[in-house]
């Protein structure tokens, strides 16, 4: 099994709280947010064990979010079944799941506690911002080795499909890519060439992105 693999079940549960969920935002493996005034941001950590880094991450993640959720696949005589580790979590302010892969479910092991650290407001605002830039869910909470389809990607992919007919300037590619000045100026990612001053065009290294990730 592989972490992405509680990802589905993860964002269900989230969903059912009236949260919507979105893979690998921020580092972190799903960041939930419902709407409001203020905006309720929650974050998701998966592990195939309830182990020390599993932890940790919850402990590094608590100034940014209004709850931390810990999830783990089920186990009959794991740490999850571990009555100290659910004490831990409820310390730290954890809420805690067991997924159970055969019926699809997630168990609730442990509520997150209204515990707060002093808030790390920068990086709440990053995750707010790149969670609502993200044209939907394009990263499965729990990717590994692979690059994850952050909302600048998509800019870029919409600008390489934009390209596709030919050179064009960035002013012409704003309308699908607000940032497309800093994008084709740039280049982060090599898919673009400069054909005369001001003027883009696609080369194969960009026409390989689309076909891969389509136009974002």
């Amino acid at each position: 099994m592989r972490e992405v693999a509680l990802y589905p079940a993860i964002k269900r549960f989230l969903a059912a709280r009236g949260f919507e969920a979105k893979g690998e935002v921020g580092g972190c493996d799903i960041v939930g947010v419902r709407e409001g005034e203020p905006p309720i941001l929650v974050i998701a950590e998966l592990k195939l064990g309830l182990n020390l880094e599993l932890v940790l991450q919850g402990v590094d993640r608590l100034a940014s979010a209004d709850e931390i959720w810990l999830a783990v696949p089920a186990t009959r005589r794991g740490r999850d079944r571990d009555r100290r580790a659910r004490i831990l979590c409820r310390l730290l302010g954890f809420g805690l799941l067991a997924v159970h892969s055969a019926r699809g479910d997630v168990e609730v092991l442990a509520e997150p506690e209204p515990y707060r650290p002093r808030a790390n407001l920068r990086r709440r605002r990053a995750l707010l911002a790149e969670h609502r830039a993200r044209n939907g869910d394009p990263s499965p909470g729990g990717t590994r080795g692979e690059p994850i389809v952050t909302a600048y990607r998509q800019e870029a992919l919409a600008c390489a499909a934009g390209l596709l007919a030919g050179p064009r300037r960035p002013r012409d590619l704003v309308p699908v890519a607000p940032r497309a000045g800093t994008i084709l100026l740039r280049d982060v990612y090599g898919w673009f060439t400069r054909v005369e001053r001001g003027v883009y065009s696609l080369n194969t290294q960009g026409q390989a992105a689309l076909a891969r990730w389509g136009a974002g």
